[in-house]
């Protein structure tokens, strides 16, 4: 059965990496969360999706250079006041719920890779007992690589439009198989049966991301990938019961 993960808590429904959203999520019957990671300057690890507050909350920065208390001051948009979360206060919604983790490693707000983010969410993860229900994900190939040096956990690569045009199929087969990356994911919209048959030839699991319309979920489900993100959770439940139904 594909699987779901609700995108930053489900950003369409509920907000931007909103604790609402998260709360929500967390009883949803999706099969993943998906949320991404900043350190902050004095080292606490924020579930926040942009490498500053600019965008989506009520104050200004990147997250690396604000201390702590400083990023959790801010008001989220759109998020019945809610402020941004801890890892470890994420785990804690998570802990009891069905629903395994899905964590992106983002960049900064110069796009290039923290030196100071995976190890101490790792850390943090295994203290909260939910490293092992944790998949990991990235765009960079640095991080990657930092990721497989540093845990056993599932990886899978973020591959946006530019790198699939650029390096071509066998070009991001290739180096996902050199970076012993298992799975790959591509945009709802680049993804078709032909790309996945390539990729799945080639020994790898294929996923998409972005699939935030009935037409796009739909898409993901008809492919049968391994998983896809959405913004709207609640209607990738649905459409998935009702292609289910459509099926028995």
């Amino acid at each position: 059965m594909t699987r779901i993960a609700s995108h930053r808590g489900g950003t369409l429904e509920f907000g931007d990496s909103t604790p609402q959203g998260f709360r929500a999520t967390a009883a949803m019957a999706v099969d993943e969360v998906e949320f991404d990671l900043h350190p902050t300057r004095d080292g606490a690890i924020i579930v926040h999706h942009d490498a500053t507050l600019d965008r989506t909350t009520d104050t200004r920065g990147a997250i690396a250079e604000l201390t702590e208390a400083q990023v959790r001051a801010a008001v989220i948009d759109f998020g019945a006041g809610g402020h941004p979360l801890t890892l470890a206060e994420l785990c804690a919604l998570y802990r009891d719920s069905r629903v395994d983790f899905r964590c992106e490693f983002k960049p900064d707000a110069q796009g290039r890779a923290y030196r100071d983010v995976i190890e101490p969410a790792l850390a943090v993860l295994k203290a909260e007992g939910m490293l092992h229900r944790t998949t990991f994900s990235s765009f960079l190939i640095e991080t990657q690589d930092e990721l497989a040096r540093l845990t056993d956990r599932p990886r899978l690569w973020l591959v946006s439009p530019a790198v699939l045009r650029q390096v071509g199929t066998a070009g991001v087969i290739e180096l996902a198989q050199s970076h012993a990356i298992p799975e790959i994911a591509v945009p709802i919209d680049c993804a078709d049966a032909a790309l996945m048959h390539q990729i799945r030839e080639a020994g790898l699991d294929f996923g998409c991301f972005a699939a935030h319309t009935a037409a796009q979920i739909d898409h993901a489900l008809a492919l049968g990938v391994k998983v896809f993100t959405t913004d709207r959770p609640s209607l990738a439940i649905a459409r998935r019961a009702l292609n289910r139904g459509a099926a028995a």
